[in-house]
């Protein structure tokens, strides 16, 4: 495997990535638009009744749409591989991406933690599980994720050679080595390693409960449909964050100079807007979430739909039912000849 000494330089040629990204995005931005767009219109207009993962795939599917709106601008840059709108709204562009990806995991984190809640300690965990405590973690989520992507814009985005203006690239090693090395560390831990262990844990501890034959009557659902939603939400988690992140740290070390390895540098130049691209498309891959996690998004998806929820809610519940889940008492509260346990299983998952 091949050193470089301080005064080398390792030769690749990574303009493939241009025309790549150009391709991408707008795949990403005709097919993100159309699905978040509509996710939204779900969310807000035909449901009526918004169950704590509702708060978090909301706040999911606005990062999403945040970011699908600024990708005409990185369309055109990577066709023409020339930023002609200026270093403020490269920054923009810079700050909104880091925020989507970044937001995404960590709400998608949001979502599996509430999931375990929900079935591995439904009575304890009903004076966490609230609307308003949802709520103030979207908040912390957001101001997170806001802070980060913004301390990684601070200096001078954009680069002027040979009459090209690049944006987020070409940046020098000194910049790499004394600024941006340790911003992405700093982003890597708390952005990626942590809601990625966060989301195993939860999702085997979930698993571990299902074996208790008490659980799925207590949740009111089905083995089948849990391991559903688990899976499509740990899949897509892992296809399109772990590839992005890992190269990502590679990516940092090699052009910081922490790792001398030529080869090791070929190989992150290549996978890196690889990996990038798949990571921009978790954009189109979310709404399969909400699908398969909430039972009224699909009803609200179809052509017919049922009964609207809220005259669902409007039917008497058993007060025992009220009394131990308060919180959940309206996602509950079942008409005569309504299967309880449908409703139970939306308003815990």
């Amino acid at each position: 495997m091949g050193t470089l000494g301080s005064n080398q330089t390792c030769v690749t040629d990574d303009s493939f990535k241009y025309p790549l990204n150009g391709v991408v995005y707008s795949v990403v931005f005709v097919l993100g638009l159309v699905t978040n767009c509509a996710s939204l219109f779900v969310f807000c207009r035909r449901m009526s009744a918004r169950s704590e993962a509702t708060i978090f795939m909301t706040n999911l599917a606005m990062s999403d749409l945040l970011f699908v709106c600024t990708l005409p601008f990185k369309i055109f840059y990577n066709l023409n591989r020339h930023w002609p709108f200026g270093d403020p709204l490269c920054k923009v562009s810079g700050t909104v991406f880091l925020t989507n990806i970044y937001g995404s995991m960590l709400f998608l984190t949001c979502i599996s933690v509430d999931r375990f809640l929900a079935i591995g300690h439904p009575f304890r965990s009903r004076t966490l599980r609230t609307r308003r405590n949802c709520a103030l973690v979207c908040v912390a989520v957001w101001v997170l994720v806001l802070g980060g992507g913004i301390s990684a814009s601070f200096f001078s985005t954009t680069n002027v050679s040979n009459a090209t203006t690049t944006c987020f690239e070409g940046f020098s090693q000194l910049t790499w080595k004394t600024y941006l090395a340790k911003i992405t560390i700093f982003i890597e831990v708390v952005g990626f390693l942590i809601p990625l262990l966060l989301n195993l844990t939860c999702a085997s501890l979930v698993l571990r409960t299902l074996r208790k034959p008490a659980t799925l009557a207590q949740i009111g659902t089905n083995k089948e449909k849990v391991l559903k939603m688990i899976a499509v939400h740990v899949a897509v988690f892992v296809v399109c964050f772990v590839p992005y992140n890992s190269t990502l740290f590679l990516y940092a070390l090699v052009r910081s100079r922490a790792v001398t390895s030529c080869t090791l540098e070929r190989f992150a130049r290549t996978m890196y807007p690889i990996t990038l691209c798949v990571a921009t498309l978790n954009c189109c891959f979310d709404p399969f979430i909400y699908y398969f996690t909430s039972e009224a998004f699909q009803k609200a998806l179809a052509v017919h739909p049922p009964i609207r929820l809220v005259t669902l809610f409007r039917g008497g519940a058993p007060l025992s039912t009220k009394a131990v889940l308060p919180a959940l008492a309206e996602d509950l509260s079942d008409p005569p000849g309504t299967d309880g346990r449908e409703l139970m299983s939306e308003s815990r998952l």
